[in-house]
This record gives C-alpha cells, sequence and structure tokens, in this order.
C-alpha cells in the first residue's frame, strides 16, 4: 500500500468513527427531543386545565362580588332606615338628661325649704308658747288685779 491508499484509510476511518459519534449524538438529541415534547405536552394541558380553574374561579368570584354588592345595598337601606331611630334615642337621651338635672335642682330647692320650714316650725312653736304665756299671764294678772 503506498501513502495515498493509507491516507484514504486513515479519512476512512475518521469518517466512520465521525458518523458514530454523530448517530451517538443524534440519538441523545432524539430522546432530548421527546422528553421536550413530552414536558411541552404536559405543561399545555396542565396550561389547560389551571385555564379552566381559573375561569371557573372567576364566574365564582364574580358570583359573590354580586352578592356581596347586592348584600351591601341592602345594609346600606336598612342602615338608612334605623338612622331616625338613632336620632330619636340621642334626642330621648338628651331629654332624660335634662329631666335628671331638673330633679336634682327642684330636689335642692325642696330641701331648702324643708330647712325653712323646720326653722318655720320651730319659730311657731316659739310663737305659740309665748302666746300661752303672755295669755296666762294676762289671765294671772286680770285675776289679781
Amino acid at each position: 500500500m503506498n501513502l495515498g491508499g493509507i491516507a484514504s484509510l486513515i479519512a476512512a476511518l475518521a469518517f466512520v468513527v465521525l458518523v458514530l459519534f454523530l448517530v451517538r449524538v443524534l440519538s441523545q438529541v432524539s430522546k432530548t427531543v421527546e422528553k421536550v415534547e413530552t414536558t411541552v405536552t404536559e405543561a399545555n394541558t396542565t396550561i389547560d386545565v389551571l385555564t379552566k380553574d381559573v375561569d371557573l374561579l372567576m364566574q365564582q368570584v364574580e358570583g359573590l362580588l354580586v352578592k356581596g354588592n347586592h348584600l351591601l345595598n341592602d345594609i346600606n337601606g336598612k342602615v338608612e332606615t334605623i338612622d331616625p331611630l338613632f336620632t330619636a334615642v340621642a334626642d330621648l337621651s338628651q331629654s332624660v338628661s335634662d329631666l335628671n338635672t331638673t330633679s336634682r335642682n327642684l330636689a335642692g330647692k325642696v330641701s331648702g325649704v324643708g330647712k325653712h320650714a323646720t326653722k318655720a316650725g320651730v319659730a311657731g312653736k316659739v310663737g305659740a308658747t309665748t302666746m300661752r304665756f303672755f295669755r296666762d299671764h294676762k289671765k294671772t294678772t286680770k285675776t289679781e288685779g
């Protein structure tokens, strides 16, 4: 074999090694692509499920918001209905407070009148005793004279 034949043989062997290496790499790439396809399929399935779940959840949330708004409107209407009651209770509270103040003032005046009445009663008794004394004294003086 000459030098050209040996070079061709080395080139052919190198080409075979290269082809074997490429077959192995392409086999691994093929497996990787299959795994990526499986992953993408699972991701798409998961995204579809999540989309359906989110749609359902959004419908339920929208229903809850509608019910919440209805309930809030109902409560606001009822609060407007009982506002006059709170106003009346506040007015009644003020009236009761005024009545208590007036009662205390009246009780103080009655207490003062009671003290004056007691003094007047004592003065009356002293006066009656004095009058009896003078009457008795006049009778005694007339009988003696």
